[in-house]
């Protein structure tokens, strides 16, 4: 398979995906450090990762 790429929605630089990636998979972008969601495959397209919250047991 060929090494598919997308851009950071950041810092516009290309990233490499994982093989095999998957919709909901986080990732770095090695340019600005930033945390990634791949959100499609078709394209495939990067968002900046949701912010964890902190689940108080709730």
């Amino acid at each position: 398979m060929a090494n598919l790429q997308a851009q950071c929605p950041l810092c516009a630089a290309n990233v490499n995906l994982p093989d095999a990636p998957e919709v909901g998979e986080l990732i770095d972008c090695e340019e600005c450090g930033e945390e990634l969601e791949i959100v499609s495959l078709e394209p495939p397209t990067l968002a900046k990762a949701p912010e964890e919250e902190e689940d108080w047991g709730e």
